[in-house]
């Protein structure tokens, strides 16, 4: 620092000795460029002007984490109400049906086929007075919505098996038969209100398509207006395969809307303004702060530019790419990124409880990523005091050869996942598709489930257990006893260096400084000063934090 100091002292003598005139403009412009590094709290010291965006920021993280909170009980309400549906929907229409059997539900029988689609018709046309539910059947125009079933089939086929022989037309055709609500329901037992036949050796799948409403009434106890349901269920007899195995599962799609009359004791009539108030509140102060911290970012870069210009000037060096930087500030870009995911989620927000729209899972991932950036940011207030800023040095100090050996670290992992995914993946659940073989090595390398991984492969050919042995030893070998190792000593050195640094009172001395700070810190004026009030230049956007 000294050398770049005293280098910059010899040329800007040579400088004043040539343009006595401009002497006073490099340390009116050196001012200038102090201030803008200063904190809010100096910048309040020297000119005394209230720092805005601080204080925005401070509200923000109140208002938002307020807001994300009253959300996220709806949204858990919700979610709720769904999934119960979903498992209501599957101990009512697949016969037999057993929680634990999640997902592998199947059937192995012609007879059984039959029996479980004539099993779903009888519960669908009594469904009123079989569940405890609220479910009705769905209205158009007056006209119930009727239960649909759709085979999906090749067009032509002959298969012989026993003479080894086949001949298949591969166009997939589809036919469907409706049943309405109200038909033949004299017995409990309904034999058959169509006359269904399935060629099992060219069918595809069976879909069976209904729609059903209710009315999520929990909300009432959290001063929230009900919402009606419209479950679009479909069940799936997946017969693709032809295996001897058809797997039998429910889906459903949802629309969520306002139900049409309703009344509740002791409610108004109208919207609930007070949360759509709230919301207003948080997108006006996010779009306050975004014009802020966009404003100080353009005058970052222009200040940049200048700093150029004038570097070359009076000096006739060009500024490196890492001072540059530093006149775009990393937290600002965080706050503008956060502001605009707020502003796009609180519109989604006034538009699901204005039930304009039900995206839920969209409102949900741009609240979520807004407010967990608004508390990273806290971290950078948290370095205004230099007890406080460690953490902040250290990933700045460590980030670089961070991200370095990590891209060799990927090339490894990235081998592995492709060679488990093509030689265990048929043997082996975990590793039956790529996004599996990622989250199964990943877990490895944390130390999960590695006896259940080993143990599978047990009982499979002497190859690919000799094989699995070998690539699960290596990977773990290779990535828990180095390159994890490796990675914390990375953290860990570059943490240990900074922890020195602060506890020395060196830290300037002890990491390189470059030409722009060794050029700042030739100003010895204090906040206090009073010199940064008759600086004609006005700073209007960096005093505001």
């Amino acid at each position: 620092m000294e050398e770049a100091q005293s280098l910059l002292r010899s040329e800007e003598h040579r400088n004043k000795v040539a343009h006595p005139v401009g002497s006073k403009g490099v340390e009116d412009f050196r001012r200038r460029l102090k201030y803008f590094f200063m904190n809010p709290c100096e910048k309040y010291r020297a000119r005394g002007r209230k720092p805005w965006k601080l204080m925005i920021q401070i509200v923000k993280i109140a208002i938002i984490t307020i807001q994300l909170v009253t959300f996220g009980l709806s949204n858990e309400m919700m979610v709720t109400f769904k999934d119960e549906n979903l498992m209501a929907f599957r101990h009512l229409f697949l016969k037999g049906y057993k929680d634990h059997g999640l997902g592998t539900y199947v059937l192995y029988t012609k007879a059984d086929v039959y029996d479980r689609i004539y099993y779903i018709i009888d519960r669908f046309l009594g469904i009123q007075n079989l569940t405890v539910g609220n479910l009705a059947y769905e209205r158009v125009n007056g006209q119930f919505t009727p239960l649909s079933l759709c085979q999906e089939f090749y067009r032509n086929s002959s298969i012989d098996p026993g003479n080894e022989t086949f001949d298949i037309d591969p166009h997939i055709d589809k036919d469907c038969i409706s049943v309405y609500p109200g038909e033949s329901t004299e017995n409990n037992n309904l034999a058959s209100p169509f006359n269904l036949s399935l060629d099992f050796k060219r069918l595809l799948s069976v879909n069976v398509y209904l729609t059903l409403k209710t009315i999520n009434l929990q909300t009432v106890r959290h001063n929230e207006l009900p919402d009606c349901y419209d479950f679009h269920t479909m069940i799936m007899f997946d017969n693709r395969a032809h295996s001897g195995k058809i797997q039998v599962d429910v889906e459903y799609d949802v629309r969520i809307y306002e139900c049409r009359e309703w009344s509740v004791e002791g409610t108004s009539g109208k919207i609930d303004y007070l949360l759509l108030w709230f919301d207003s509140v948080v997108i006006l102060a996010c779009f306050t702060s975004l014009l802020l911290c966009t404003r100080s970012v353009i005058k970052g870069v222009q200040l940049q530019f200048e700093f150029t210009s004038f570097f070359h000037s009076h000096y006739n060096k060009d500024v490196t790419w890492a001072d540059r930087m530093e006149f775009v500030n990393g937290w600002y870009i965080l706050i503008i990124v956060s502001d605009t995911l707020s502003i796009t989620g609180s519109g989604l927000k006034i538009g699901i409880q204005t039930k304009f729209m039900t995206d839920y899972d969209v409102c949900s991932i741009l609240l979520g990523t807004a407010t967990m950036l608004v508390w990273v940011g806290v971290i950078r207030y948290l370095g205004f005091f230099k007890k406080y800023n460690i953490l902040i040095l250290t990933l700045r100090a460590a980030f670089p050869n961070v991200i370095r050996f990590c891209c060799c670290a990927v090339m490894i992992y990235l081998g592995y996942c492709f060679c488990g995914w093509i030689v265990l993946g048929p043997y082996h659940d975990k590793f039956r598709t790529l996004d599996r073989v990622t989250e199964c090595l990943f877990s490895l390398i944390n130390g999960d489930d590695m006896y259940a991984t080993f143990l599978h492969m047990r009982d499979k050919s002497y190859m690919v257990w000799l094989f699995s042995r070998i690539y699960l030893y290596s990977f773990i070998s290779l990535f828990i006893y180095m390159v994890l190792s490796l990675f914390i000593a990375l953290i860990t050195d570059t943490y240990e260096t900074i922890k020195v640094s602060v506890n020395q009172h060196h830290q300037q001395d002890k990491l390189p400084v470059s030409q722009l700070q060794a050029f700042i810190a030739e100003c010895r004026d204090q906040p206090e000063s009073g010199r940064y009030q008759s600086d004609e230049e006005s700073e209007e956007s960096c005093c505001f934090g």
